[in-house]
């Protein structure tokens, strides 16, 4: 893949640093692209409870690395994957562990004081700052040549009902959680809802002019004219709706080869109940909307959370009957456990890779390879380890193209707050900024070497 250095490297490369550094950043010319220049999508995907890192990052740096066995479901995307060791989430203040993983981990800034307890530590509320996928929402909206129908997308797999710190990683500002939505049935309202509407009611429409028809020689003159007026109405709107239906049939083929056309409005299995042992299905059933949703370019931004920090589902499928953070707790000594944990976390990943085949054989909108060439998943998690609860070394994977970053590649950046990799993907989607959350952790701005 071709290569190119960040505004800030060539700047930093000509020896300018400072307030004149400041002054080129924002020059087009200088190293990235800016906002809407090509199409870039990119989708946040989080599991809980850290992972098993002797079996998660490969022990080689550069080119020639070997992938572990959790990794392993992602072989087939080896040239189009990063691996990010050495990151760690070092916001401190209120809060547990947990709550802090997952409640900073796209915003890069301390919880509110609150209320929910949690563990040990002091309670916590709400995130203080906005989390990176909504700022680049609120970026992309403002821009023409990149606003979409929703801005962004939220789905959710098995995320309790509850609203609290541990359940909400999508922050729109301070104090304003976004929640993910977890049911299938109801995304799909979301996304096709208004096109099926239109349907019914012009069926409703027919069905209304022939009782017309039937009753207009039974009525007096004066009666027949209220009729025809009601007739012309229902018309002119039988041909508005036919005009609307027209238009998203034709968005429908323009952003679909023919031969995917047909998947613009996606099936899904009926009758899947949103509980604990529907889990796979419902991660595949969102993962076809989230794809198809792109496809059709509802959105640019797309989050998928699994579960929730201290997430517990059991994975009988995986013929585990204790819950995942149940097990998260025990000591590396216990081998049942650690197998299990190397077993449920491959899962994860087993999805993330599901995801990536999804991209990867549909062929972009209009040409140009696939669409994983234009999309980058970024798979993460709120601790590095579950029974230590460290939250360094945090588990950042990308797959695909769409930061224009370098792949093929493992990284270790040896204890970097995380905040800079945040400042480095909205500098990759070309909206750059100076700080991102707390901008005691933000350093010399974003990471070097992705690129």
């Amino acid at each position: 893949m071709k290569t190119k250095n960040s505004r800030r490297e060539f700047i930093r490369n000509l020896g300018i640093s400072g307030a004149a550094a400041n002054l080129l950043l924002p020059l087009p010319s200088l190293g990235w692209e800016p906002l809407g220049q090509k199409k870039q999508r990119i989708i946040f995907v989080f599991s809980p409870n850290g992972v098993i890192p002797k079996h998660f990052w490969p022990e080689e740096e550069g080119e020639n690395f070997q992938l572990k066995r959790i990794l392993e479901p992602l072989a087939p995307f080896k040239d189009q994957l990063l691996t990010l060791r050495g990151i760690d989430n070092r916001i401190k203040g209120d809060g547990d562990g947990h709550m802090r993983g997952i409640g900073c981990l796209l915003t890069g800034v301390e919880l509110f004081p609150g209320d929910v307890q949690g563990g040990s530590d002091t309670p916590a509320g709400w995130s203080m700052g906005i989390s990176i996928d909504q700022h680049l929402k609120n970026k992309l909206q403002a821009n023409a040549n990149t606003r979409t129908r929703f801005g962004s997308l939220e789905f959710g797999v098995l995320v309790p009902d509850r609203a609290d710190t541990w359940t909400r990683w999508s922050y729109a500002g301070p104090n304003q959680p976004v929640a993910p939505i977890s049911d299938p049935y109801q995304m799909f309202n979301k996304l096709y809802g208004n096109v099926q509407n239109r349907m019914l009611l012009a069926s409703v429409l027919d069905d209304l002019s022939a009782d017309f028809k039937k009753v207009e020689n039974m009525v007096s003159s004066e009666d027949r004219q209220l009729l025809q007026r009601h007739v012309d109405l229902v018309r002119s709107v039988e041909l508005e709706l036919k005009s609307e239906l027209e238009k998203t049939q034709q968005t429908a083929n323009a952003k679909n080869t023919a031969e995917d056309a047909d998947h613009a409005v996606p099936e899904l299995p009926p009758n899947v109940q949103v509980q604990n042992d529907n889990m796979p299905v419902i991660s595949r059933m969102q993962t076809d909307l989230l794809v198809n949703s792109l496809m059709s370019d509802f959105t640019r931004v797309a989050s998928m959370q699994i579960t929730n920090s201290v997430g517990n589902p059991r994975m009988r499928w995986l013929d585990i009957d204790e819950g995942h953070h149940t097990i998260s707790h025990e000591p590396d000594s216990n081998e049942e456990a650690y197998e299990q944990l190397v077993k449920i976390n491959t899962w994860y990943s087993e999805q993330v890779a599901y995801m990536a085949q999804k991209l990867k054989d549909t062929p972009e909108p209009g040409g140009d390879g696939n669409m994983l060439d234009h999309t980058t998943i970024i798979w993460t998690n709120e601790l590095g380890k579950g029974n230590s609860h460290t939250r360094n070394s945090i588990p950042f994977v990308m797959v695909g193209g769409g930061l224009g970053y370098k792949t093929g590649r493992s990284l270790n950046f040896g204890g970097q707050p995380h905040n800079r990799l945040l400042l480095s993907i909205a500098e990759a989607m070309g909206a750059p900024e100076k700080t991102f959350g707390n901008p005691d952790y933000c350093g010399d701005g974003p990471l070097t070497g992705l690129l």
